[in-house]
């Protein structure tokens, strides 16, 4: 994920060299062991309070949902989602490229699943590992045609739609596309989405009431995202943990 490709807070820490390793045990050692990246277990907990029972009830293998993880990168919050597995569990997935290989547990619901990101060796890892089932390798600030389209295809097909700690990187403009793109589908349908504090504080503002003009708000949950680098406490003094405000929503009507 180049900085040159997405919309940046130059005073939040940016993992570019983690982003676009071969495997996932990078993004572990230095994200969610060196900053205890404990979010994926709040990300967990309203998923199963506010989707899962729906999922379960609604999923077959003969008619899997279709569930879409957005700028989803090695794709650690399916496996805390779909396959319900907490900050330990993914850690232990990932303590080496061999354990990595394949997913510990498995998917809570019949699904077919969705990678969509810029960065083609998380989605690459994903699809090999079997967490994702199909990929879409785009720049969503700067999308070419044909994966616009089929970005807006998956998004209007899906039921279910994360996207975690993803948004504050897309223009607004982007932003739009992928919340007109799920509004547009026909079936009931749920987004995951969740908004980091101190960063972009007014970006993230703009997307809730983006969100509010085509979604209908289920519920949300706050909690502690990440430690914060030394960078980062150095340009918000007195602050040690990146705090995250998780949203769900669903299609009206």
């Amino acid at each position: 994920m180049s900085q040159s490709q997405v919309q940046t807070d130059e005073k939040k820490q940016h993992f570019d060299h983690i982003y676009v390793a071969d495997t996932p045990v990078p993004f572990k050692e230095q994200i969610l062991d060196g900053l205890e990246y404990v979010s994926d277990n709040f990300n967990r907990q309203t998923f199963d309070r506010l989707i899962l029972p729906w999922a379960q009830q609604q999923a077959t293998a003969e008619r899997p949902l279709n569930f879409v993880d957005l700028a989803g990168c090695f794709g650690n919050t399916t496996m805390a989602t779909l396959n319900g597995m907490d900050f330990d569990a993914i850690r232990h997935n990932w303590r080496s490229a061999e354990a990595a290989r394949s997913i510990d547990q498995p998917r809570r619901f019949p699904a077919r699943t969705t990678g969509i990101d810029i960065s083609a060796n998380a989605l690459a890892y994903g699809h090999a590992a079997g967490l994702y089932d199909e990929t879409i390798e785009v720049d969503l600030n700067n999308p070419a045609p044909e994966s616009q389209s089929a970005v807006e295809r998956a998004l209007s097909e899906a039921e279910i739609v994360i996207s975690t700690a993803a948004l504050v990187y897309l223009q607004p403009e982007a932003v739009k596309k992928v919340i007109d793109a799920f509004a547009r589908g026909g079936r009931e349908g749920y987004m995951l989405v969740n908004f980091l504090n101190p960063f972009a504080l007014e970006t993230a503002d703009a997307t809730k009431r983006m969100l509010l003009e085509q979604l209908e708000f289920v519920g949300s949950m706050a909690s502690r995202h990440r430690r914060m680098s030394a960078l980062e406490q150095e340009n918000y003094p007195g602050e040690e943990w990146s705090l995250l405000e998780i949203w769900v929503l669903r299609r009206r009507g």
